[in-house]
């Protein structure tokens, strides 16, 4: 039951996009895209019911006759059979919906236009935002990582400390001078501040992949040195081709947040739609097609295919890299 509470948004948002204008408006509609079932009989459309039968069972009965009181029904799988005379006020009756989504909405979304970008070129721009944040956070939290789970400096435990502090800095707190600072270097309306950062290492990824990093035996290590192998080569040779599962978990953590980020490129791009990924430029989509709520939703599905399938085809590997790392999130 709490999972279906947590993924019913993401069920009606799938619903939803498989609908149209007519179908979302319909009164007492199914969740799932449908329509009033019909049967056709002599040249004739006819709805159909769930009819109440005289043992007490329901029957699919299409309509020929609507009545006050009485109406008259015809098996609407057996449109020869005798029509059967029912007691009552029809509209009381339970439709037959049928399913019937509308695939159409998708290309229709694909062909959307908002102000100087098109939907295409939104999902490109996310793509491209993500991708070199992630080539970015891999390999500085790799060097940082690596450097704190193998070598031995003044004051390493208490730098760590410092590091992993930063966690529980507020967001907030460093919005407004780094908003400044980007003003001052000239990088505000590029995506300079949204992908720079990501290749100075953060504290997350970096205790990941130092929490996995010492689970590979330092005799791996030593091993290497005597075959002649500095460090950078035992990085190389022997720390990353045992460290993938660490990798993929934070390939994925940051594909994720990448896609999912709100806040940074609606404060950076606000000037340069041209430039925006889907979580800014989709509120647009939603101020000019609001009354078509099934395109929003469309758009909304659209954006969730690549995490979802990237997450998916990779979910064995990230789980392993989260179990190894002794972190449950």
């Amino acid at each position: 039951m709490l999972l279906l509470g947590y993924i019913s948004p993401f069920i009606y948002t799938l619903s939803t996009s498989l609908k149209d204008k007519e179908q979302i408006s319909l009164p007492n509609s199914p969740l799932y895209p449908a329509r009033p079932a019909k049967m056709e009989f002599e040249g004739k459309e006819y709805e159909v019911y769930r009819v109440p039968q005289p043992d007490g069972s329901l029957k699919d009965m299409a309509i020929i006759e609507k009545g006050r009181k009485t109406s008259t029904f015809i098996d609407a799988h057996d449109p020869n059979a005798t029509p059967y005379v029912w007691e009552g006020k029809y509209r009381s009756l339970e439709p037959v919906w049928d399913f019937s989504p509308n695939w159409s909405n998708y290309p229709d979304v694909w062909k959307l236009e908002g102000k100087n970008f098109t939907f295409g070129k939104i999902i490109l721009n996310t793509f491209l935002i993500a991708v070199i944040g992630i080539v970015g956070t891999v390999f500085s939290c790799v060097a940082v990582a690596y450097g704190f789970s193998r070598f031995r400096f003044p004051l390493k435990n208490t730098l760590f400390l410092v590091l992993i502090a930063t966690i529980f800095l507020p967001r907030t707190v460093v919005t407004v001078p780094l908003y400044a600072f980007f003003v001052r270097i000239g990088w505000v309306g590029s995506w300079l501040p949204l992908v720079v950062p990501h290749f100075f290492a953060n504290a997350y990824n970096v205790f990941w992949l130092r929490q996995y990093f010492m689970t590979i035996p330092r005799e791996m290590d030593e091993a290497a040195m005597i075959d002649g192998a500095g460090p950078l080569r035992t990085l190389f040779a022997v720390i990353l081709p045992q460290a993938w599962p660490a990798l993929v978990t934070v390939t994925l953590s940051h594909m994720v947040f990448a896609w999912k980020d709100f806040f940074e490129p609606l404060i950076y791009l606000s000037t340069k739609p041209e430039l925006q990924p889907i979580s800014v430029a989709i509120q647009q989509f939603n101020a000019l097609y609001g009354q078509q709520p099934q395109l929003i939703q469309s758009a909304a599905v659209l954006g969730l295919v690549v995490p979802v399938l990237i997450f998916f085809l990779a979910q064995r590997v990230f789980m392993q890299g989260m179990v190894f790392t002794g972190v449950d999130k």
